[in-house]
C-alpha cells in the first residue's frame, strides 16, 4: 500500500503517519494471537516471544539447560567429540547481558507454570550468580541445589579440575508443588550392601556419567537420559506438560515422549531444531552420522 502525503501540512502528515504505524502495530498483535502453540511439538524460534504464545499456568514441568555465556566453541573437538560431527550453531549470550536475558526468560516460564509446577535449571559456576539473582528477583523458590558429578572433565594446568554442573530445583508454589519420592525405589528397597536406594537416590550430589556418542551427530552440550529421566519420574506423572525453552538437542522432549508425558519446546538454532526434530519424528534416540 502506497500513501501520498506531498502538500499536506507537517501536523496532518504527522497524524497520517502516527496512524499508519498503529494499523501496523495492530495487525502485528493480531496475527501473533492468531497463531497457536500446539503441545507434542517443538519450534524454531526465540523461546522469549515464543513463550508468549502460551497460556498462563500451562506447563507441569521445566527442565533447561540454556546457554552459558562463556566463548563456547562449537566445533572444537574438547570432551571427547569429534569435530566433524558436532553440529555448528550454538547460541551464545554476552557476559553482560546474561541477568537481563535470563530474568526476561524466566519470567515468562513463571507465567506459563502451574502453580503446582516446578523447573530444574543447570549451570555452570560461571554464570551461576545471576542464574540465582534472577530466580529470586522473578519470584521462585528454591528447593534444592543438586550438584551433578561427571567425569573427564577439562584438563588444566593453572586451577582445579571442573568436573561438576549444578542443578537448580526451584518451583512457584512450595505448597502446591508436587514431588512422588517413591516414583523411583520403594521405602524399603535395598543397595547390595544393605543401604537404602531410596536415600541414596534422593541425596542432592549424583554421580552419573556423561553420554559420549561415538560416530553420532550431536550438539555441543547434551544432558544424560539418566539425569532428565530421574528428574521426569520425581517432578511429573504421565500425560503432564513438559517444557524445555533451550532444546539444543530436543533431550529433554525426546525423553519425555519416551516416559508417555507430553512435550513442548524452543530451539533458535535452524540446525539443532532440525536435528531434535528428526529424533523425535523417528523415534530415535541416537542418530548415525552419514558419511
Amino acid at each position: 500500500m502506497i500513501f501520498y502525503t506531498s502538500g499536506l501540512s507537517p501536523p496532518t502528515e504527522s497524524i497520517i503517519f502516527f496512524i499508519i504505524n498503529e494499523i501496523i502495530n495492530l495487525e502485528t498483535i493480531f496475527n501473533l494471537k492468531m497463531k497457536k502453540i500446539e503441545i507434542n511439538k517443538i519450534y524454531n524460534q526465540n523461546c522469549i516471544e515464543g513463550m508468549k504464545l502460551i497460556p498462563k499456568n500451562k506447563i507441569n514441568l521445566v527442565i533447561t539447560d540454556p546457554p552459558f555465556a562463556i566463548n563456547f566453541k562449537a566445533k572444537k573437538a574438547n570432551y571427547n567429540r569429534t569435530a566433524s560431527r558436532v553440529l555448528s550453531g550454538y547460541n551464545e549470550i554476552k557476559p553482560e547481558d546474561y541477568y537481563d536475558f535470563t530474568f526476561s526468560w524466566m519470567s515468562e516460564v513463571f507465567r506459563i507454570l502451574k502453580d503446582s509446577g516446578s523447573m530444574y535449571v543447570f549451570s555452570g559456576w560461571n554464570n551461576l550468580k545471576e542464574i540465582l539473582r534472577a530466580l529470586d528477583d522473578v519470584g521462585f523458590t528454591t528447593i534444592n541445589h543438586i550438584i551433578w558429578k561427571y567425569q573427564f572433565g577439562v584438563v588444566t594446568k593453572k586451577k582445579f579440575v571442573t568436573s561438576h554442573y549444578h542443578c537448580l530445583y526451584v518451583c512457584k508454589d512450595d505448597k502446591q508443588r508436587k514431588f512422588f519420592p517413591f516414583s523411583r525405589f520403594k521405602k524399603e528397597d535395598k543397595t547390595e550392601n544393605g543401604r537404602s536406594l531410596h536415600y541414596r537416590d534422593k541425596e542432592d550430589v549424583w554421580d552419573i556419567k556423561r553420554e559420549y556418542w561415538s560416530g553420532d551427530e550431536k550438539t555441543p552440550t547434551k544432558l544424560p537420559l539418566e539425569i532428565i529421566k530421574k528428574l521426569l519420574e520425581y517432578s511429573s506423572k504421565k500425560n503432564d506438560i513438559v517444557f524445555d525453552p533451550f532444546l539444543g538437542s530436543g533431550q529433554t522432549a525426546v525423553v519425555s515422549k519416551s516416559l508417555n508425558r507430553r512435550f513442548l519446546g524452543f530451539e533458535i538454532v535452524p540446525d539443532y531444531y532440525k536435528f531434535a526434530k528428526k529424533r523425535l519424528d523417528k523415534d530415535l534416540y541416537r542418530i548415525k552420522k552419514s558419511k
